[in-house]
């Protein structure tokens, strides 16, 4: 039996069972916070919090004051990456002292220095904070202290659904408005009903944090989360990652070798410019299919006139298509041998013997992953099954502890 390879820790979890969702009143108060009770999603009953808006130089102080003395700050963030050319951080929103505060990121001469700096010494409490804190840091180099995530703790009890509004839906019934989730977070005024949804983000984390952790410690998973969560502070200190000489390269570009080349970089450099000009997505620009279908036709010997037929720029048509044409034209007598060169690859080419331990440990995985009921790919995903194979003794290397604590006994790991 494949129990009789697993570490102690393991065996263990095998009989636990998870803790049943604490039943509590139908209101939460956040000063001290308990679940609800679990109602069915149809019935939504739920009070909808009040807060208070900072959106004029001057208004911090309360937040700051409601923040300080507390351990945790709960914390959402909305932004707008569908609206303009570089992301924008739109709104904060907090639930400190039993008070939702909302923070009009973009007031006109309000400092969030202050806020940075107290921010930085809480135990942050999010939801799918991976996102969040690559933008914090971007925006102000923002590093956090420590950090709860109700999605990697969903996702360490093997939900089914992992994210807010369907955490949300199970446990109290509440329906968030989906249509929010894509509003423009840039215009101004932020309406009454994004106001409404914004905090309800955080109005229920402190009860569903604690209805996880009930969950999570029978099954002894709060140190896995508390890993999780420090290797995701960590990984948010990369920011987003930033365009280089090779984004150009998209979709099937290797396909391409003459003038279809240089035209998919010059249009996609195009693109670029005109989004950043007019502030805009490059989406919004145009299709990145766009940009294959106009460099598929240049490799097939087609004319300008033959290329430019087929294209149509929406509303910014007679706008645009000027400044595409000269742009084609141009890249049409271009030498494709002029274009930055991609770098040669690094990748390993794996050998038969590392191929038939990679498909051990994958198989030695799913096996464990279904007798603790868990996602295979939190235990180890594809690419670091590659590596152990690769480096079998830098399993320490490669994984957190809990996810190494796993897999160290695993057959196909021992020395030959």
């Amino acid at each position: 039996m494949i129990s009789r390879f697993l570490p102690a820790p393991v065996r263990r979890f095998l009989g636990a069972k998870s803790a049943a969702p604490a039943s509590g009143e139908d209101k939460i108060e956040p000063a001290a916070p308990r679940p609800p009770a679990a109602r069915p999603a149809t019935a939504v009953q739920h009070r909808l919090p009040g807060y208070r808006l900072i959106d004029r130089p001057g208004q911090l102080a309360p937040l700051l004051d409601a923040l300080g003395p507390m351990t945790d700050a709960f914390l959402d963030t909305e932004a707008d990456n569908m609206n303009c050319y570089r992301t924008r951080l739109c709104l904060l929103q907090f639930l400190a002292g039993g008070e939702v505060f909302l923070v009009d990121a973009l007031t006109p001469g309000l400092d969030l220095r202050p806020l940075w700096e107290m921010l930085a010494t809480k135990n942050l409490v999010m939801h799918g904070s991976d996102y969040d804190l690559r933008l914090l840091h971007d925006l102000c180099g923002f590093r956090a202290h420590g950090l709860f995530d109700t999605m990697l703790a969903a996702q360490l009890l093997n939900r089914p659904r992992t994210g807010l509004a369907a955490l949300l839906e199970e446990h109290y019934g509440v329906t968030l408005d989906k249509a929010s989730q894509r509003a423009n977070w840039s215009r101004r005024p932020l309406t009454p009903r994004l106001l409404d949804y914004a905090a309800l983000d955080v109005w229920y984390l402190p009860a569903l944090r604690d209805l996880l952790v009930g969950e999570l410690q029978p099954l002894g998973r709060e140190g896995w989360l508390e890993q999780q969560c420090r290797r995701q502070i960590e990984a948010a200190l990369t920011g987003f990652p930033g365009a280089d000489e090779h984004s150009w390269r998209v979709g099937r570009s290797e396909r391409l070798r003459g003038p279809g080349l240089c035209v998919l970089h010059a249009v996609w450099h195009w693109r670029e410019d005109w989004a950043r000009r007019l502030d805009t997505p490059p989406f919004k620009i145009c299709h990145q299919d766009v940009l294959l279908a106009l460099a598929d036709a240049a490799e097939e010997g087609a004319a300008l006139a033959t290329i430019l037929a087929a294209v149509h720029l929406g509303k910014r048509h007679d706008r645009l298509a000027p400044s595409l044409a000269v742009t084609i034209r141009a890249a049409l007598v271009r030498d494709p041998q002029g274009l930055p060169r991609r770098p040669r690859s690094q990748r390993h080419s794996a050998t038969a013997e590392e191929v038939a331990r990679q498909d051990q440990l994958k198989a030695g995985r799913d096996r464990l992953a279904t007798l603790i009921n868990l996602e295979p790919t939190l235990i180890a995903t594809r690419a670091q099954l590659a590596e152990l194979a690769r480096t079998p003794g830098a399993i320490d290397e490669i994984l957190l502890p809990w996810q190494a604590g796993l897999l160290r006994d695993d057959p196909a790991l021992r020395p030959a």
